[in-house]
């Protein structure tokens, strides 16, 4: 592929540029200018329409919200442009080096993705639907968590899996009665704004040595989604939820409610891979409806 109208369009001059890998929907580049690097993302336009200006958006709101706290410690890529030219849409945004996490790495990482947290926002939510992974992620507002996680997160995906023959029938209405219980089973707090797909591969080690978080899912919604995804591949140190909470308590027993917010990604999976994705989410359902 021919990344020569991306360049020009860019408006920059670019030197050479190579290849990165990591992803598995996008193509990924490093890019050289005389004095600076860039990361590029580029996909078909019409494959997953709008894709990146509604990350871009993303990233702009955490990076904003983020920086309101002066303590705060994540750091977030800039978004240098986007666009669309030659059938591909692109991303283009600053480049991250790679560094060695300071000593309080962790605690620091915890504390300030707490301080995001904490700000409460007036619906759950979103100002318009984005993707998780290549899926389409529903963000209607709502004034409630338990009729946004039943209406916009699970239940569209377990009909996707009935049409596609891997749920049955009676997995629908089992999800529908857990839905009914949704209310009951979350403590209620205020909406925050969350990453949405906050899981070890969606963070790094910057080079000042501190957390930068990028490839967000973001919407309004119940903060300990972000706590269960950061819980359900590993890779966090647990200095990092004795910051958090130390900054803003999580309610008692959250610990068991992780399951519960690890459906969602678990259905994401499911929808997309198959496999134990979907006895793993029907496992969950069924504990709890």
């Amino acid at each position: 592929m021919s990344l020569q109208p991306i360049l020009d369009d860019c408006g920059f001059t670019i030197i050479r540029y190579q290849q990165v890998f990591g992803g598995d929907i996008n193509q990924s580049y490093c890019l050289y200018s005389n004095d600076e690097r860039y990361f590029l993302k580029v996909n078909d336009a019409g494959l997953y329409p709008a894709m990146f200006v509604k990350e871009a958006g993303g990233l702009i709101a955490l990076a904003t919200e983020l920086s309101v706290n002066e303590l705060n410690a994540i750091a977030v890529p800039q978004v240098i442009k986007q666009g669309t030219t030659a059938n591909k849409q692109y991303l283009l945004l600053e480049w991250l080096e790679k560094g060695r996490p300071n000593k309080n790495f962790w605690e620091e990482f915890g504390s300030s993705l707490a301080n995001l947290h904490k700000k409460q926002q007036t619906f759950f939510g979103w100002h318009e639907d984005n993707y998780i992974g290549n899926l389409v992620q529903q963000n209607t507002k709502h004034g409630s968590w338990h009729s946004f996680y039943a209406e916009c997160r699970i239940m569209p995906l377990v009909k996707e899996l009935y049409n596609a023959g891997s749920f049955s029938k009676q997995d629908v209405t089992t999800t529908e009665s857990f839905c009914k219980k949704i209310n009951d089973l979350f403590p209620h707090e205020p909406p925050a704004l969350l990453h949405g797909d906050l899981w070890s591969g969606n963070f790094m080690i910057a080079q000042h040595g501190n957390a930068a978080i990028y490839d967000p899912a973001v919407y309004y919604g119940h903060r300990e989604m972000d706590i269960g995804m950061t819980k359900l591949f590993g890779g966090f140190d647990s200095n990092f939820y004795s910051a958090y909470h130390a900054v803003y308590p999580l309610e008692k027993n959250w610990q068991q409610r992780l399951s519960l917010t690890q459906l969602y990604p678990l259905l994401v999976h499911a929808v997309l891979f198959g496999g134990h994705y979907v006895s793993s989410a029907r496992n969950i359902i069924q504990q709890f409806a």
